[in-house]
């Protein structure tokens, strides 16, 4: 039963896509300001109690004033684009200059606060969105320790899986973002990936993520691992939703160099690729050694998945091999540019906060060893051995590795040699692949395992900037088969 301070806006809100709320709120059945109070009462049941999600970390304590103005410069001078009066929550490792902190769930930064919005979330704000939050995280976007579980972070504690509270995995490290669009506590999410971060947890929450090439959204004002593996995508609950908001982060970004190799190459409107008929002729490769690592019921959902994109017209050839994949599983370059991209932006932190460099980071956690250290830091440890110039001959000859055995002989030969449109993965399985090319990616719900309800993704990759033909692809095969199902749980 609703209390009376709640809107009583269920039938236009839940699960809703932006495009039916921006008409909900066109045709005045809707207000952002509603909307927004919505979202938060969805919180309020469900994030801290009921089934304890502990997906957002931090409320936007200005969310109702923005979205409350945006109703206004609605009405005066209608809407600036689909994401207008659009609540989107934000990981904690990408940087608000207003009231929120901006962590990667760390306590050494629980109380830092940026100078400055990221670029992608500048351009969010001008797309008329309300930044709704900031999402928990596993800390350090999971570059802290081994073992550490996924969605877990000293701050924020444990993001809990809404298809299982405590029984299923979230997927990480964008897990925050993942379980929050999946419970509905917004519109839509941004995570970050450096490699898996945004498939894992929209796999495992039933959701649509995109992880872009490097360089289509700037990386500029997001905590960062790897200088040629991070970037932000969008978590939705739609491919719609999904082309909609990479449309409103995609873009130029002076401080961000990467993003000058997308010049001329971010479409207008990224919706305009969308076709139901988007598989028909489409021809697709299976790198079978991945499904076969399954468990038997999710290896049933993954080949009902290539049955259903046969009957739609592609063309799936079942096995491709992708060579040397025992050469791209080093985390080599991930070590190596940490220190270095951390330290860079550790510089713009607060002085008054004493934490200025990685191994600022490692002292504070020594120093709150109880409550800092549940899993170690052995990762920042071997992050911080290392000589923070990039001189050193294992990583330049590690990223040499990379480039060469997940482009020139990984993808692109693969997908030359069989005249494929894009290759097929289950969930996160082979993000290493991609991420280290610096390629794009898009998961989208293929079911949910039958003998516990676990979600799952099936994931289409390609060369850089194919995200037009991944989005293509992605529609035609979530609209086929309408896999999404929201959780259920009472609170």
């Amino acid at each position: 039963m609703k209390e009376p301070w709640q809107p009583a806006v269920d039938d236009l809100v839940y699960e809703a896509s932006v495009e039916q709320l921006q008409q909900a709120m066109a045709d005045g059945r809707l207000t952002a300001r509603d909307l927004t109070q919505y979202y938060l009462c969805r919180m309020a049941a469900y994030n801290q109690q009921g089934p304890d999600i502990h997906a957002v970390l931090e409320v936007n304590p200005d969310a109702l004033h923005i979205a409350e103005a945006l109703d206004v410069e609605r009405a005066v001078r209608g809407p600036r684009g689909p994401l207008h009066g659009i609540p989107i929550l934000l990981k904690d490792n990408i940087d608000t200059g207003d009231k929120m902190h901006t962590s990667a769930g760390s306590l050494a930064l629980a109380e830092s606060h940026a100078r400055s919005d990221a670029h992608l979330v500048r351009r969010l704000r001008e797309a008329g969105a309300v930044i709704l939050g900031k999402t928990n995280l596993t800390e350090w976007a999971n570059f802290m320790t081994e073992n550490m579980p996924n969605g877990y972070s000293s701050r924020g504690g444990q993001v809990r899986n809404p298809y299982g509270p405590g029984r299923l995995d979230t997927g990480g490290s964008s897990a925050g973002s993942g379980a929050a669009i999946a419970a509905n506590f917004a519109a839509a999410a941004i995570g970050t990936e450096t490699s898996g971060s945004i498939l894992s947890p929209s796999s495992q929450n039933s959701l649509v993520g995109i992880k872009p090439t490097v360089g289509l959204v700037s990386r500029s004002g997001i905590i960062p691992i790897s200088i040629s593996q991070d970037t932000a995508g969008p978590m939705t609950r739609s491919v719609r939703d999904a082309a909609v908001l990479l449309g409103a982060i995609a873009g130029w970004d002076e401080q961000d160099p990467a993003t000058a190799t997308a010049l001329d190459r971010i479409p207008k409107d990224y919706t305009a690729f969308l076709d139901r008929d988007g598989l028909r002729g489409a021809r697709l490769g299976v790198p079978r050694a991945f499904f076969e690592r399954l468990d038997d019921d999710k290896r049933a959902l993954m080949n009902a998945a290539l049955d259903a994109m046969r009957e739609l017209g592609a063309e799936v050839i079942d096995p491709v091999e992708i060579p040397n994949l025992s050469e791209i599983r080093s985390i080599d370059v991930m070590v190596y540019e940490f220190k270095v991209a951390l330290n860079a932006y550790l510089q713009q932190v607060d002085p008054a906060l004493g934490i200025h460099s990685l191994a600022d980071v490692i002292r504070f956690n020594k120093e709150h060893a109880a409550a800092c250290l549940r899993y170690g830091q052995v990762l920042l440890t071997r992050a911080e051995a290392t000589s923070g110039t990039l001189t050193d001959a294992a990583y330049l000859t590690a990223k040499a590795r990379d480039w060469h055995y997940s482009r020139t002989v990984g993808i692109d030969a693969v997908l030359q040699a069989h005249r494929l449109d894009a290759l097929l993965f289950p969930a996160n399985w082979g993000a290493a692949l991609p991420a280290k090319a610096g390629y794009p990616s898009i998961t989208v719900p293929a079911g949910y395992a039958a003998t516990d309800g676990e979600p799952i993704g099936i994931t289409f990759t390609a060369q850089a900037f194919s995200e037009p033909t991944l989005l293509r692809l992605a529609y035609a095969f979530e609209q086929a088969t309408h896999h999404r199902k929201p959780p259920r749980f009472e609170s």
